[in-house]
């Protein structure tokens, strides 16, 4: 076999064992994302029912001053009774105090479904904010096993990138240049090899004279098909 294409299999193979640390690397890192979503949702889930909070004290605020204005209406009416001469007036200042009654009840009926709903979501917020340190936990835990995980990838990306560097230090530069250009599209399908007369990177099949050229060429061979550099396995040569 030709020694530069010697050099491009084992190449090839160096960055397919390169590449095949990135979806371990995706597959660890979704892993501590879900647990990340998990604690944000929790968190938003607080602040959304602290929203819910917020908003109903501030309607039993209002509903107070409005009693307080309603018990100042009412004690003023009072005092005008002393002064009232006719019927009119009396009906007037009656229907007056019978609406400011009605306002009443009404806000204080508000008040009490407005505290009901505040209970309820004091309540809630209790059962988020021990969810909320159960998932932060489980985040922290995956994080730290996630960091080991990609710690260790890490070395063993180092390692293959210092092997991979000191092979591509002695292959031909126009070998290598033309191995990465296939590489950009091809990917870790660069060099493939040729079983039963057919390219394993398309998996199209070699006419008898392209075959025959691969057998007896000590020259580097692309598919005719697709491009991809070619090579015969040991097996296929012994057959």
């Amino acid at each position: 076999m030709n020694k530069h294409l010697e050099e491009l299999i084992e190449l090839s193979k160096l960055d397919k064992s390169i590449d095949d640390f990135t979806p371990l690397i995706e597959t660890a890192q979704k892993k501590l994302a879900r647990r990340a979503t998990k604690r944000d949702d929790v968190v938003e889930r607080i602040s959304e029912l602290n929203a819910v909070i917020e908003k109903a004290r501030d309607s039993v605020a209002s509903y107070e001053e409005q009693i307080k204005a309603l018990n100042e209406q009412m004690t003023l009416g009072v005092a005008k009774e002393k002064a009232i001469t006719t019927e009119k007036e009396m009906k007037a200042l009656s229907m007056e105090a019978e609406l400011a009654q009605e306002k009443l009840g009404h806000a204080n009926s508000e008040i009490e479904r407005q505290q009901t709903i505040i209970e309820s979501k004091m309540a809630e917020i209790e059962e988020a904010n021990k969810e909320l340190e159960e998932t932060t936990a489980e985040y922290e835990k995956v994080a730290a096993e996630v960091g080991e995980k990609l710690a260790s990838i890490d070395a063993d990306k180092g390692k293959l990138f210092e092997e991979r560097n000191t092979k591509t230090m002695d292959i031909d530069m126009k070998i290598l240049s033309f191995y990465e250009k296939i590489r950009v599209w091809a990917k870790n399908t660069a060099v493939v090899p040729v079983k039963k007369q057919a390219c394993y990177g398309c998996f199209m099949k070699l006419n008898d004279s392209a075959y025959a050229s691969l057998i007896k060429s000590e020259e580097l061979l692309t598919c005719p098909h697709c491009g991809r550099i070619m090579y015969l396995e040991v097996q296929t040569e012994e057959a």
